[in-house]
């Protein structure tokens, strides 16, 4: 695997970097040793990316970004690194410059959007009552119970947050769509798979968390893009 890209993992809205734990099990199955996965802050576009350009800058070698959800636009701008030399979108934001998630959420709005809500700090939660039905309605009820618990909320300004140069339309990218997913729909997904031209888009039949509800075919996707770099 010493000539593969080090794989570093990027979260989205409502989880941090453990929402990777099953994909990283099946890339280390795969052969992949030297990961890295991220924990955003989610405090602002600009914070999200300098943590992850961070990351991406102690890595001694090439690297191949993955991003989940809002970590797709994360991944967008940090990827402009000279040393990435991929993207892989899981189920994510993969805006254009000028476009901002939330911008993009307007053009199809998800099912889960009216079980989305603020808190007087101005943070935004998935209603933890809806949380298994709108973001993981693919895992058990435990498992759910879980990510509600322990989810990470957004500052919902983020949201807001628009896209400088998207790496997409430099970089070689991969795209996993989720059929059944209620937090960003799937019609934006392949409008934005489609866009960026990807070298390939799988569609699975999955909530949002794919990560977790596919994680197998989630981490070959992501083998696959770092096999074709080599």
């Amino acid at each position: 695997m010493a000539n593969k890209p080090t794989v570093v993992l990027v979260h989205g809205f409502w989880g941090g970097a453990a929402h990777w734990g099953k994909v990283i099990v099946e890339l280390a199955r795969l052969g992949h040793s030297g990961m890295r996965a991220v924990e955003l802050p989610l405090t602002s576009l600009a914070d999200d990316v300098k943590r992850t350009q961070k990351m991406v800058a102690s890595v001694d070698g090439p690297v191949l970004l993955a991003g989940h959800s809002y970590g797709g636009a994360v991944i967008t701008e940090a990827g402009n690194a000279a040393n990435v030399k991929g993207l892989v979108y899981i189920a994510a934001f993969a805006p254009d410059a000028g476009e901002s998630p939330g911008a993009l959420t307007q053009q199809h709005p998800p099912l889960a959007a009216p079980n989305l809500e603020p808190d007087g700090d101005g943070y935004l939660w998935v209603k933890a009552a809806k949380f298994h039905e709108s973001f993981c309605q693919d895992l058990t009820a435990d498992e759910a119970l879980v990510m509600a618990v322990t989810q990470k909320a957004p500052l919902a300004g983020t949201f807001g947050d628009a896209i400088t140069t998207p790496a997409w339309k430099s970089k070689p990218s991969w795209y996993q769509l989720s059929s059944q997913d209620r937090m960003i729909a799937s019609e934006n997904q392949k409008m934005m798979s489609e866009r960026m031209h990807a070298r390939r888009v799988i569609t699975l039949d999955a909530s949002h968390a794919s990560l977790s509800s596919r994680a197998a075919e989630v981490a070959a996707l992501i083998d696959e893009a770092a096999s074709a770099l080599q």
